[in-house]
């Protein structure tokens, strides 16, 4: 077992090492701790509440250093069940908005998918929230881009290298 002052060499040396903000102040913490601050005393310090001083400390005595690694939050639950997903993708991937009952003929948004999922499942997105769960579903949205189909090549150049930049200098 490590005596006091060894415990607080090897935190002080961590936080002397460490890049990350946050693992600096969780360091912090457990040093002014391990000197013989009160909690009260370092949350003025660190600037963060008891309870969160407290939860390092405690980290800390339970795994030692390795106790104040941050660990990646998992976040909100899915709202929709695996086999709902499945279906989503199916949906999106292999039908058109009209296929299943939206004046939309040709092309997915974001907003069409939220109505959708919310008429078929009765749960309510955010336009962020539904782009985050296409992401994390392996789908990507982006917006409908126009192309000419008969433009002349040689005018769009003369007019990228030579009118556009002119209209830009007024």
């Amino acid at each position: 077992m490590k005596t006091q002052a060894a415990e607080l060499e090897t935190v002080q040396q961590a936080m002397k090492q460490t890049k990350d903000k946050r693992m600096h102040e969780r360091y912090q913490a457990v040093s002014l701790f391990l000197q013989g601050y009160t909690y009260a005393q370092i949350t003025k310090i660190v600037g963060r509440n008891e309870k969160t001083v407290g939860e390092y400390v405690r980290a800390y005595r339970k795994n030692g250093l390795e106790g104040l690694v941050r660990r990646a939050s998992p976040g909100a639950p899915h709202k929709l069940t695996p086999e709902q997903e499945k279906e989503l993708i199916k949906t999106v991937v292999h039908s058109l908005p009209v296929d299943v009952g939206f004046t939309a003929r040709h092309n997915w948004t974001l907003a069409l998918i939220v109505s959708f999922v919310e008429q078929k499942w009765q749960k309510k997105y955010t336009l962020r929230g539904m782009s985050r769960l296409l992401s994390s579903l392996g789908l990507s949205y982006s917006k409908a881009t126009y192309t000419l189909a008969q433009g002349d090549a040689v005018k769009q150049a003369a007019f990228r290298e030579e009118t556009f930049p002119a209209l830009k200098k007024d």
